[in-house]
């Protein structure tokens, strides 16, 4: 039995004691009270109250009992609302405080990732921006290539391609190997932008290249922050 089952059968008792339960009720608390020491001690000292209120005799009373006041019952609920609005007030300070803790554990660990996943030596080169300069009239290609830890993020924005067209996008190292960087549709005669990452890291990538439809178009990634140009190729 919890102590909350017993509380109600404690709250029973009076009523018990006055004669006033139901006779189902009664039974169950008959039952319960056989086995029950506490409450068949309670229950001694409330039925020598009971035996005693029928001597009771209102008319020798002098002065009337005091009645609660007419707002009482109002006074108890603002009471009540106020005491559980405070109760909220104090989780909602204990969530803040747990998740701005959890917050700065998350950015701890972050930042120990990235001394330890951080290539060591000297610092990662610089974003690069890259424009494709000999491409046919009215197309547009751009690149802006920034380093991380995964390796290198690409941004890439074309525009002039009929819609639909399949660009694929790779990075080339010296040693000519090439790194697929993903893919997407050209869609919008306006110009379409992707975000696309490669496993090459930026300083050691020494071309960007986008395969548009049946054309290739190279341009090379220089080491500084400069902006450089690029060309079109014949297909390999």
């Amino acid at each position: 039995m919890t102590a909350d089952d017993h509380r109600d059968w404690r709250l029973s008792l009076g009523a018990y004691a006055l004669g006033d339960l139901p006779p189902d009720e009664r039974a169950a608390m008959t039952a319960h009270i056989e086995g029950c020491p506490e409450c068949r001690a309670e229950l001694r000292e409330l039925e020598g109250v009971a035996a005693l209120l029928p001597l009771a005799d209102p008319a020798r009373i002098e002065e009337p009992p005091l009645r609660p006041p007419a707002d009482l019952g109002a006074r108890i609920e603002a009471q009540i609302a106020a005491e559980s609005a405070k109760e909220g007030r104090v989780k909602r300070r204990r969530r803040l405080r747990f998740g701005f803790g959890g917050a700065v554990a998350v950015a701890a660990i972050a930042a120990l990732l990235a001394i330890f996943v951080m290539p060591i030596g000297g610092e990662s080169s610089p974003a690069q921006k890259v424009e494709f300069a000999s491409v046919p009239n009215g197309i547009s290609i751009k690149a802006t290539l920034e380093p991380h830890a995964f390796g290198t993020e690409i941004q890439m924005y074309v525009k002039g391609m009929p819609s639909g067209t399949l660009c694929r996008v790779f990075l080339r190292d010296a040693a000519g190997r090439t790194y697929s960087a993903g893919s997407f549709r050209y869609r919008w005669e306006e110009g379409s932008e992707a975000h696309l990452s490669s496993g090459l890291d930026l300083s050691q990538a020494a071309e960007i290249g986008l395969h548009a439809g049946g054309r290739t178009f190279v341009a090379p990634v220089s080491q500084a922050t400069a902006l450089v140009s690029g060309a079109e190729i014949d297909p390999a």
